[in-house]
């Protein structure tokens, strides 16, 4: 096993460094994001895993191969394997200065036995298990992972209580909470035309959360007339940022192939996303090919302008960046390079927005039935 502190690691790439609203908090734009090696998973009766991520050895090296790159953010919740992915960046922490490196996690997608996932003795017990697995007396950043806080939000605000309890008794330095982002049942539970307006239940939630830091899904396919708002919005009452899926979920790197066989096992939450179909494949690879005559034939090149892409959205942002293997971290980090033109970035966003456009048209992102496995 390689040292976060060999003296054979690879020369960092150049990071802005980026400051996370007002909560004091420091680190490095590109950071960390651990769902992925936690490897196959269920959670709420569906597949909630990375199928690809199962490898725990090959997992670590990705982690101690992202701090010798230069990553001091690292992303993770307590439903990522069910406590795997923590325990794995726990090896980590265990190996590193701890005032060097900023572990955010979250709670809520779990409940356990509880009544609820944010019940609060359950939200307790959860912090205090998530702090054992990361080997480790605090979290600089602890957020509510969803926006369902049972019948009539009964469990609000003694989830946001028990939140504030955590910080006052330094267990968290940061409460996060997610930007507009719809609870994984909803789409199997009710018609898209009962579902609600997910930014206004948003808003409404952090003028009562008045969470230090949110966390914004965005990228090439988000058009910005639609998270245009929520950065202007985390900018004005200056919360840190963290942005979630900057590459797609390795949608934008071009590569995926339409033609290939996924090789998706159970336990993985790409065998309910139609975008990983050839059809959507297809499509997305054909906005790719588009965007490739502008900023570059290379994979790289791709990676370089999705990556600035999400950090020219706010300079309150770190995006989040997941991995499978080592090989992909490090090209993530040789990637990111100086910062494509702004008009560059701008006809990469207009070409994948209108990819955006035709995926939505035919159907919803996620199948209610999920894809069959691929044969043993």
């Amino acid at each position: 096993m390689t040292s976060p502190h060999s003296d054979d690691r690879p020369t960092p790439s150049p990071i802005p460094t980026r400051q996370l609203g007002t909560t004091g908090i420091t680190a490095p734009a590109i950071g960390i994001g651990c769902w992925a090696i936690g490897g196959s998973d269920n959670n709420l009766g569906m597949p909630m895993g990375w199928s690809t991520g199962d490898d725990e050895a090959r997992s670590l090296t990705g982690l101690e191969k992202a701090w010798q790159l230069g990553a001091r953010l690292y992303d993770t919740a307590d439903v990522y394997g069910h406590g795997r992915s923590e325990r794995l960046l726990g090896r980590l922490v265990a190996q590193v200065p701890r005032h060097e490196i900023v572990l955010a996690s979250k709670v809520g997608y779990f409940a356990g036995t509880a009544e609820h996932g944010f019940e609060p003795r359950h939200m307790r017990r959860q912090l205090e298990q998530s702090l054992d697995n990361l080997r480790t007396d605090h979290l600089d950043i602890y957020a509510l992972h969803h926006p369902d806080f049972g019948v009539n939000d009964r469990w609000l605000y003694p989830a946001i209580e028990a939140m504030h309890s955590f910080r006052d008794e330094g267990l968290i330095r940061a409460i996060g909470m997610r930007g507009p982002h719809r609870f994984a049942l909803d789409r199997f539970t009710t018609t898209p035309d009962q579902r609600g307006d997910k930014i206004a239940r948003f808003r409404a939630l952090f003028d009562i959360v008045r969470p230090d830091v949110l966390a914004i899904r965005d990228n090439l396919l988000t058009p910005t007339s639609r998270s245009a708002g929520v950065f202007s919005f985390a900018d004005d009452h200056n919360v840190g940022i963290l942005i979630s899926k900057p590459l797609g979920q390795g949608l934008l790197t071009g590569t995926r192939r339409s033609d290939a066989q996924q090789a998706f096992g159970e336990g993985d939450h790409r065998l309910r996303k139609r975008w990983f179909a050839p059809d959507a494949l297809k499509t997305i690879n054909t906005g790719l090919d588009r965007v490739r005559a502008i900023v570059g034939q290379r994979t790289e090149d791709l990676i370089r302008v999705a990556l600035w892409g999400c950090l020219d959205r706010s300079p309150n942002a770190v995006a989040l960046v997941g991995f499978t293997t080592p090989d992909q971290v490090e090209m993530n980090f040789r990637s990111l390079g100086s910062r494509p033109s702004a008009a560059e970035i701008a006809t990469a966003r207009e070409i994948m927005a209108d990819v955006q456009v035709h995926l939505d048209t035919a159907g919803e992102a996620v199948l209610t039935t999920p894809a069959p496995l691929p044969p043993r």
